[in-house]
């Protein structure tokens, strides 16, 4: 099956981050999206096409839009689409000669994504800046590293790819919906500001009832507690349980043979530490391997923490098909899952073409513009 997205159309202006892998959750289920980057751009990577997994599947096309006949190409691309990406500061699509009003008048339907990290307007919007400046003003940031240490940045998942490339395609797709009732379509203004907050809408839930109060490092879910944690083993190897409800956490301690009157008060913040130490000394007794033979598929609620390598050997990552190989290079499969219109493998990233003209013939050769509708 192609995916659920068959047929749909859509224009990604190439940049780093959020956009890019926005449009790959959208090409992995079956979009057709042309991507377009500066010529000698190189690939978001400066790397060989196929190591630049957020580019798979879509074609890319190498048009400088600061020629007045890329821009009339981009156009003529539009007038066909009804979707276009794009991730540059507010501002610059409006001097390319490629703003909201513009393109949505060449096509009324189409939806015009907008990712960018402080959003179109406020006082921050046309600073520079990167995932984790737009996490530490979400307030996300604040809450993530150990008690006493400074905030550690996780990688850039919550605010480019979480709060960011997720909530735009979300975004994309309810104004899509919308679309076809309407026939209307419209400006998706997503700000990793914004997304990073969403994210965190549990924690200020819990803030505001006063159960989220400690300091960093010392509440349920960011290791204050013993039963929620990382602990390293003999072997230098670490494992990863979050045993939180009471049933989970007895069956820990019962399979570590230890006794459950020596962790009375589990939800105690106060005995966390002496908690924690003595789960350390226990899981330091023995190799990540010994751990996963006496814990792994239990109710303990544990897991390997697994590196880039290990993680695509493991068996249920093998038997889902989690991870796949495409042209040499071990990437992530598409997700998630629809069963009836399940995405098809994904293909690598290939090197630009020069001229739009094949992807305008695929086009006008199709049902028109601003056609789109799920499949049947």
């Amino acid at each position: 099956m192609p995916g659920a997205l068959q047929g749909l159309r859509v224009i990604e202006l190439a940049g780093l981050g959020p956009a890019p892998f926005c449009a790959m959750l959208l090409a992995d289920h079956g979009a057709d999206v042309v991507r377009i980057e500066r010529p000698g751009a190189g690939g978001a990577l400066g790397l060989p096409p196929k190591y630049d997994v957020a580019a798979r599947g879509r074609r890319t096309l190498a048009l400088d839009l600061r020629e007045p006949a890329s821009v009339g190409q981009v156009l003529e691309l539009v007038a066909q689409a009804d979707v276009l990406i794009e991730g540059f500061r507010p501002g610059v699509m409006e001097r390319l000669g490629l703003a909201p009003e513009v393109c949505l008048a060449r096509q009324p339907r189409l939806v015009y994504g907008r990712m960018t990290g402080w959003g179109q307007h406020g006082p921050l919007a046309h600073a520079a800046g990167h995932d984790i400046n737009y996490i530490a003003l979400a307030g996300a940031l604040h809450a993530i590293g150990r008690e006493g240490q400074a905030p550690v940045p996780p990688l850039n998942y919550v605010g480019d790819y979480g709060g960011g490339a997720m909530l735009l395609a979300f975004g994309v797709l309810a104004a899509l919906f919308e679309a076809q009732r309407s026939g209307r379509g419209q400006v998706v203004d997503a700000a990793m500001t914004d997304g990073a907050a969403l994210l965190s809408a549990m924690f200020y839930g819990l803030h505001a009832a006063g159960a989220w109060g400690g300091p960093r490092g010392a509440n349920l879910l960011d290791s204050g507690a013993h039963f929620y944690d990382t602990y390293r083993c003999a072997d230098g190897k670490y494992v990863a349980v979050g045993a939180i409800e009471p049933q989970f956490h007895a069956e820990l301690l019962q399979r570590l043979g230890l006794e459950a009157a020596e962790f009375k008060g589990q939800h105690d913040a106060r005995r966390w530490p002496a908690y924690k130490a003595r789960l350390a000394a226990v899981f330091a007794s023995r190799s990540r391997a010994e751990w996963c033979a006496l814990l792994e598929g239990s109710d303990a609620c544990f897991a390997p923490v697994l590196d880039w390598d290990e993680a695509p050997r493991h068996p249920h990552n093998v038997a889902r098909g989690t991870f796949v190989e495409v042209d040499g290079v071990v990437q992530p499969a598409p997700a998630p899952r629809l069963q009836g219109t399940p995405a098809a493998p994904p293909r690598a990233s290939q090197p630009p073409l020069t001229d739009a003209a094949s992807v305008l013939r695929d086009w006008a050769g199709g049902a028109g513009a601003g056609s789109y509708n799920p499949p049947a």
